[in-house]
């Protein structure tokens, strides 16, 4: 009897052996499989490139240029080229496939070119490229001046001037489903003749339903602005930023490399309205393009972009 018990007890203690490592296996399986779904679920590429920034390599080899561009990590792009109704030489509908067979979106374009005589091609051709901000990146339709000799930007015509074309336009760009921003330099944050400040005229004379703004971090640091102070007093219309540090002698440095202080800006976002921001570096000095977005890149997840 005592033997038969003993067998008992011992194909007892093996079925319950082998029931906990059954769930054991059970709940380790379920765990990894757990563990695989979130780091999946973790975007593996996140933030904008300008395209501006690699210009040269994208007049010469775009679709290169723009696998380099994912491959750096970057999720989305903003155009700053549009020719006889082609991006970078590709037809609009052909721009938004050959970007999403990349992972690849455009998100916006800088569109200085537009006149009202052209504006309504340049809108169709965006929306059908996916494009969703139309951008203006200087006073457009002959606006913007530049002088070579002191090297600073500036206008002509007045303030009332370039707000009726910014609205008129952003109203063109609501009935075609996209949305307008202006993108600042410095020129806009200083005083003019009679003591205008053309952006701060530009957002209380724009229609902020059809008219919003891409702020440039870096050129608001050139004029001694301060963002803060803006997003304070506009809330919620500075719908896209430009990305780029200033190093010690007051020029363009990779993100993360200068002085602007970009974690602190980051934590008013929700203040300022931005939906989405651009690396932009107009000039890398020295420093190979593709290198200097890839510092950027690796900067802005140390700032705390995503």
């Amino acid at each position: 009897m005592k033997r038969y018990f003993t067998l008992g007890f011992v194909i007892l203690l093996a079925l319950v052996i082998g029931f906990t490592a059954c769930s054991t296996k059970t709940s380790s399986t379920e765990e990894t499989a757990d563990s695989i779904a979130t780091v999946q679920a973790e975007p593996t590429s996140f933030g904008g490139l300008a395209l501006y920034t690699v210009r040269d390599s994208m007049a010469t080899d775009p679709k290169a240029t723009l696998q380099a561009v994912a491959d750096a990590g970057y999720a989305y792009v903003e155009a700053a080229n549009y020719e006889e109704g082609k991006f970078y030489g590709m037809a609009p509908a052909d721009f938004k496939a050959y970007l999403a067979n990349l992972g690849l979106t455009a998100k916006s374009a800088h569109m200085g070119m537009v006149t009202m005589e052209n504006a309504d091609q340049l809108i169709a051709d965006c929306k059908a490229a996916g494009i969703e901000y139309f951008v203006i990146p200087v006073p457009p339709m002959g606006m913007f001046t530049f002088n070579r000799e002191t090297m600073t930007m500036g206008m002509k015509g007045t303030p009332a001037d370039i707000a009726e074309i910014l609205n008129t336009l952003g109203e063109k760009c609501k009935a075609a489903g996209l949305k307008l921003l202006y993108h600042n330099h410095n020129f806009e944050f200083m005083p003019g003749e009679d003591g205008t400040v053309l952006i701060d005229y530009l957002l209380e004379n724009c229609n902020a339903d059809v008219v919003n703004f891409q702020m440039d971090l870096f050129w608001v640091a050139k004029a001694g602005a301060d963002p803060l102070a803006y997003f304070e007093k506009y809330p919620g219309r500075f719908k896209a930023w430009h990305v780029k540090d200033m190093n010690a002698e007051g020029n363009f440095a990779p993100v993360g490399t200068g002085s602007i202080d970009f974690k602190k800006i980051l934590a008013a976002k929700a203040q300022s309205g931005m939906e989405f921001y651009m690396v932009e570096q107009d000039a890398t000095f020295g420093l190979p393009p593709f290198e200097a977005i890839n510092i950027s890149h690796k900067g802005l997840a140390e700032i705390g972009f995503k």
